[in-house]
């Protein structure tokens, strides 16, 4: 199995609910085909470098999975007709060196979810004079 990441930029347009459903849709595919999901990284709503089909801004989201080459053929198919997606790219890690940045990235993301969250610090109460 070789080490891949996937990037994809989902149309601003959607609603939380429809941009979930695509996220799903994608992640499931890759484990349908023979995938392993190692780790994601959801980067949220941000600014375009450039206008991509008259939208500003787009969804980010990033996949980092092993699989077998066959699977990236049917993936880059997948986002090809879905007209929600503005862009994608799929990235090969192929030297060793290579492999050992793809494990320090997914480490690296893993690790973020992991963190606890902080929780939120409530107002301090004011004495009444």
């Amino acid at each position: 199995m070789r080490h891949y990441e996937t990037m994809f930029i989902v149309k601003p347009t959607l609603t939380p609910e429809e941009i979930v459903e695509k996220i799903n849709f994608y992640k499931e595919a890759i484990i349908k085909n023979g995938g392993e999901i190692c780790a994601t990284q959801d980067m949220g709503m941000r600014n375009l470098a450039y206008e991509i089909n008259k939208n500003k801004r787009g969804y980010y989201f990033v996949v980092y999975f092993k699989s077998a080459p066959s699977l990236v053929i049917e993936l880059e198919r997948l986002y090809r007709i879905n007209e929600d997606i503005l862009r994608f790219i799929v990235i090969k890690y192929e030297s060793k060196k290579e492999q050992n940045a793809w494990n320090t990235m997914v480490d690296k993301v893993n690790k973020k979810a992991e963190a606890p969250k902080s929780a939120p610090v409530a107002p301090e109460a004011t004495p009444e004079a």
